[in-house]
């Protein structure tokens, strides 16, 4: 089965490939003609991951899933949350949003955080939604080269190391994008396509 994942984040891409089986190709937007940015303008990580699924669906007719993830923290009300790609501002790298956390959680004792992934699924012209999420902590300096985003400073529940400093299988057990993709998965075997 063909799908289009609705993103040009090659990581991402990098990450979904490794939980697929040959049943499954995926993808790109390169791979549809579409070179722009979806825009990521709703207010929850639902809304825009349906946006993204919507934009690609209509331009193309094809099966789709787009996601949306954010990185919540408790002693920040839940920032960065939806905006986690753009906390530092608008074409600021993920360096640029770490710091602003980091600087934002000085002093704080609560780092209680959570991944969340919120996946919307276009198959046969039906939307689907699915979720994962991991809890853990954020830490007070980057530590592990892997990974991306907010990976160097979140340690999830039960580990000593970051995203960052994990190997991606082992990240791939575990993290909030691979949670919400096998739900997905496990929908789409159990489709009658």
């Amino acid at each position: 089965m063909e799908l289009v994942f609705a993103t040009n984040n090659k990581h991402k891409i990098r990450e979904i490939s490794e939980l697929l089986d040959e049943n499954f190709k995926i993808l790109g937007l390169a791979d549809v003609q579409i070179t722009e940015e979806i825009p990521e303008e709703a207010d929850t990580l639902e809304e825009n991951a349906l946006f993204k699924a919507r934009y690609v669906h209509d331009r193309t007719g094809l099966n789709v899933f787009a996601d949306d993830t954010g990185l919540e923290t408790d002693a920040l009300d839940g920032a960065p949350g939806v905006y986690s790609a753009r906390y530092a501002g608008e074409g600021r790298s993920f360096d640029d949003n770490i710091t602003k956390l980091l600087t934002q959680l000085e002093g704080k004792d609560n780092r209680s955080a959570r991944f969340r992934t919120v996946i919307a699924l276009i198959l046969d012209n039906r939307e689907y939604l699915f979720e994962g999420k991991v809890e853990g902590e954020i830490i007070s300096e980057r530590k592990g080269t892997g990974g991306f985003g907010y990976d160097p400073v979140f340690v999830a529940r039960g580990y000593d190391l970051t995203f960052a400093e994990i190997p991606l299988a082992e990240k791939n057990k575990i993290s909030h994008r691979a949670m919400a993709m096998r739900k997905l998965l496990s929908f789409l075997k159990e489709s009658p396509l």
